[in-house]
């Protein structure tokens, strides 16, 4: 019990919030890796909090009392990201007006965050592995060697490993980075954690601009519990700073809810390397996404041809609409909806129930995968 109240009172004061045994997996990572001086990667889809986790472990860790500094790779340019790491001397480029310190100098017996670091182009990752290795370094333009005592902890959207072996990350950078690797879950992975976030940002933002609350009205509650949260955290935090000050003190129903959820409607991210008809229907779009992962998942010849031959059907208007009953007088090919339903099926066996990886072999968004699943009661 003792061990149980230490815990909760660590997770609060790390501003950690949710129960479920995801979360706590990634607090006790964070009680574990804190104290030592090794390098995290932090992993994670975008919004779901991988800059709070490094500032968690800094603020355990016995630099605490030194400077964090956090960078987001894919912000700064190409050119300027060397400069703005490990500094430059005055001159040494146009516009170098004044010697300038970097961030790992100023991160020094502290701690630098290193965001995006999938971003990070490849002239500059060797800089990194060398700093991270023996914690020096030369600014931009000097001759001399620096050194610095920091601690790194890096993070990404991005799979790390597959960029490893598309030669655009590292390999030994990698490794040295991912010496102890904490994956934070996207929200939707751990739906019980959103009353407790809900109500976490609602007493937050009711402080912070002295706004009165009505309440959420019950159906509005349940619209934001089953909502699948595609931005994580970060866009369930925006959805409550905005309604709420919106709603001016009025309970907020479930029209409210619907308005503020940007992703409600099923507006879905539709891939550019697929011919698809711009006036096209969403569930057509979707279909034409799913038959190019066919290849991908072993279907047979004949159906993949057949398929072909109906994409090319839809996409050309002059081409008159194939009989249905025709097609099918030898039972080979099937209608969509059951084929739909059939690599749906092939997708999730060949990645283990994994929905994510389905959902990117298919090229729909995991959305829509959810909604097909609901559809074609595969759940």
């Amino acid at each position: 019990m003792v061990l149980l109240n230490k815990f909760k009172k660590v997770q609060e004061e790390l501003e950690i919030i949710g129960t479920s045994e995801k979360i706590r997996e990634v607090v006790e990572l964070i009680m574990s890796v804190a104290p030592t001086n090794i390098s995290v990667l932090i992993t994670g889809e975008s919004g779901t909090g991988k800059e709070l986790v490094a500032k968690a472990i800094h603020k355990l860790s016995p630099r605490k009392d030194m400077p964090m500094i956090s960078v987001n790779c894919g912000a700064i340019p190409e050119g300027l990201l060397e400069s703005e790491l490990f500094g430059h001397e005055k001159g040494a480029f146009t516009g170098a007006v004044a010697t300038k310190k970097g961030y790992f100098e100023l991160a020094d017996k502290g701690t630098i965050f290193l965001d995006e670091i999938g971003e990070t182009p490849l002239t500059t990752q060797v800089k990194l592995l060398r700093v991270l290795e023996s914690g020096e370094f030369m600014r931009v333009g000097s001759g001399e060697l620096r050194k610095v005592d920091v601690r790194v902890i890096a993070a990404t959207n991005r799979d790390l490993g597959e960029m490893v072996r598309r030669n655009q990350f590292r390999k030994d950078l990698y490794y040295r980075l991912k010496a102890v690797t904490i994956h934070v879950p996207p929200l939707r992975e751990r739906p019980e954690d959103i009353p407790l976030l809900l109500e976490y940002f609602i007493k937050e933002t009711v402080t912070e601009n002295h706004i009165e609350f009505g309440g959420f009205t019950e159906e509005a509650l349940r619209i934001i519990q089953n909502y699948q949260w595609p931005g994580n955290v970060r866009e369930l935090k925006n959805f409550v700073e905005s309604v709420l000050v919106l709603a001016g003190g009025k309970q907020i129903d479930e029209q409210m809810v619907k308005e503020h959820l940007s992703h409600y409607e099923e507006v879905e991210e539709i891939s550019t390397n697929v011919p698809v008809i711009a006036k096209t229907s969403v569930d057509q779009a979707e279909r034409e996404l799913i038959y190019k992962a066919l290849l991908s998942l072993g279907v047979e010849i004949r159906e993949m041809k057949q398929m072909l031959m109906d994409i090319h059907h839809r996409m050309n208007s002059q081409i008159p609409v194939v009989n249905v009953q025709e097609i099918r007088s030898d039972d080979e090919v099937k209608p969509i909806e059951e084929m739909e339903k059939e690599m749906i099926k092939k997708a999730l066996e060949k990645f283990h129930g994994n929905k994510r990886k389905a959902a990117r072999a298919l090229e729909i968004s995991e959305r829509t995968l959810y909604r097909k699943l609901k559809e074609y009661d595969l759940q």
